[in-house]
């Protein structure tokens, strides 16, 4: 049966359907009436000046709830304007947004002196200006989803920041320049353009892509509390692509879900996303939202599809497929915004889901179903598309990944025996760097050593001095990564003493891996080098294993 209307009367004294109104409660109803039909949301920071009366605005808010339970008026909160109100969470009421849905509002009878309320006169309620035109030689009030251009030297900065992340240049400077003409990191960068902004959305634009830059860094505990801030800021004022920073926030969280490795929880909060009312069409219609969700699930799915494949074959081709799916998705998003960054990342995920998935038996139909030799010349060749992509971005950009990923696959055939002397082991016949750019085809001219003799510890050997030297600076996985190889082919050229010394220092980098990657890396090192090797740096203790994302 339909609610009945509620008549209320904003002149003193205030009342509701005849009962006097506490007037700081009938002024949020009020406010929130105007925001529904206006199609808003009233963000806590709308009561600051209007109810200053109370000592605290959690105080307000408390008072208010209960006397619209004692109105039989329903009111949400949150970001999910959908949620039926009798069944939110109440333990985060106080901090908002606050909404009406569009049922109870239409149950409100707006009057003065029992007539109905013009426009006008809720604006005179409420406090708020009439909003008339502003007279020559005055500036009009910025509206909500203004955005500040009144000073050019934040938008430098922030652009600075994200071509510093673009070319790997996190938290440290370059060295090897003199300090005036070195470029700044990404996070100094991030820091002066948070002195420089001058409102809302500029505020919440910089927590945004510190979350992303913590992340980049594999700083998940740094990533999410600047999550929190931005939730905060988000919720306190209504800003400028508000849905823009709420789904990008929301992807942010779900790397780091998957970072834990906690892969349902990474895909709940996806599926989130795309049934929430606002995001869901951002991820129709916004290239880098579609590329990040999709880049993201399908890297869920290709962990999973690995992780089931020995016992639920049937279960995991699906997921592969899946991956597959997803990943030409995001590679068709990050062409469709010409985001080459973009583009060479997933280029990159999709050749090691090719060569991953052949490994397992899981050869996939968006792969041509490739086998054997055929699956890693196809691997390698997306691999070589990234490493071509990343040089049109920004040759200084390039990670550690597809040096690892090569690698990787180069000893892939290489299944040694554990403990295997150290004469058996040299004599493995693991792929070369000539024979993968050959493998690549045309694609190879994104290998800089494609014509060159250099070996694959050497090149391992580079990455790391340039990490030391500051050139680049790899997060703790990459650099892990690069340890093991350099440990595994230097111990394959009969080099002890470097293997041993790659090892000593990736005993350094574990304890910053999750258990899940600490549990691969430990795994490696105990089963697949040599026993003169082992004898020098034994493996430590391997750690209880969750399902690891390859």
């Amino acid at each position: 049966m339909p609610l009945p209307t509620l008549a209320v009367e904003l002149t003193t004294p205030q009342s509701v359907d005849g009962r006097a109104a506490p007037y700081q409660s009938l002024w949020l109803l009020v406010r929130l009436h105007q925001a529904q039909r206006r199609g808003e949301v009233v963000a806590l920071d709308a009561l600051r000046g209007q109810v200053s009366s109370a000592r605290t605005l959690r105080m307000v808010v408390s008072r208010a709830f209960r006397d619209f339970k004692a109105w039989g008026v329903r009111v949400g909160w949150g970001a999910d304007t959908a949620r039926d109100p009798r069944f939110l969470n109440a333990e985060g009421r106080s901090q908002g947004p606050f909404w009406l849905p569009p049922a109870e509002a239409r149950r409100l009878r707006l009057q003065v002196d029992g007539r109905s309320a013009t426009a006008a006169e809720v604006n005179a309620f409420l406090g708020l200006p009439v909003s008339p035109r502003p007279a020559a030689g005055t500036t009009a009030s910025a509206p909500a989803d203004a955005v500040q251009l009144q000073d050019a030297r934040f938008w430098h900065q922030l652009a600075a920041a994200q071509q510093a992340m673009r070319q790997g240049r996190w938290a440290s400077p370059v060295q090897g320049r003199p300090e005036a003409q070195a470029p700044a990191s990404a996070l100094t960068a991030m820091r002066k353009a948070a002195a420089l902004a001058q409102d809302d959305y500029q505020r919440a634009l910089v927590t945004l892509h510190e979350a992303l830059l913590w992340r980049r860094l594999g700083d998940d505990a740094q990533a999410r509390k600047r999550l929190a801030a931005l939730q905060r800021q988000r919720l306190a004022r209504q800003v400028a692509s508000h849905d823009y920073l709420g789904a990008m926030a929301a992807i942010v969280a779900a790397w780091c879900s998957y970072t834990a490795r906690d892969l349902p929880q990474a895909q709940a909060q996806l599926a989130a996303m795309a049934r929430d009312a606002q995001q869901a069409p951002l991820l129709r219609h916004h290239p880098q939202v579609r590329f990040e969700w999709n880049n993201l699930w399908a890297l869920a799915c290709r962990s999973r599809a690995l992780g089931g494949a020995a016992h639920d074959a049937a279960g995991a081709a699906p997921l592969a497929e899946e991956a597959m799916r997803h990943f030409g998705r995001a590679l068709a998003a990050a062409f469709e915004s010409h985001a080459f960054d973009a583009a060479q990342h997933v280029a990159a995920n999709m050749g090691m889901a090719v060569w991953l998935f052949d490994r397992v038996g899981l050869g996939v139909a968006a792969a041509g179903h490739a086998r054997g030799d055929a699956a890693l010349r196809h691997a390698v060749q997306w691999i070589a598309f990234s490493e071509w992509l990343s040089g049109l971005a920004d040759v200084q950009g390039r990670s550690a990944w597809n040096a690892i990923y090569l690698m990787r696959m180069a000893r892939g055939d290489c299944q040694p025996a554990r403990g295997l002397p150290l004469a058996e082991f040299a004599a493995l016949r693991p792929h070369t760097p000539r024979a993968l750019a050959e493998a690549a085809g045309g694609s190879a001219s994104g290998f800089e050593w494609r014509a060159g003799r250099e070996g694959w510890a050497a090149m391992a050997g580079r990455r790391l001095a340039e990490h030391d030297g500051g050139q680049h600076r790899y997060p703790g996985l990459q650099l892990a990564g690069l340890l093991l190889e350099q440990a595994w082919y230097a111990a394959h050229a009969r080099d002890l003493r470097s293997a041993a010394g790659a090892l000593a220092r990736l005993r350094s980098v574990l304890p910053q891996l999750v258990a899940s990657d600490r549990a691969y890396f430990v795994e490696v090192w105990a089963d697949a080098l040599p026993a003169e090797l082992l004898a020098l740096e034994p493996p430590p203790r391997r750690p209880v294993r969750r399902a690891r994302a390859a």
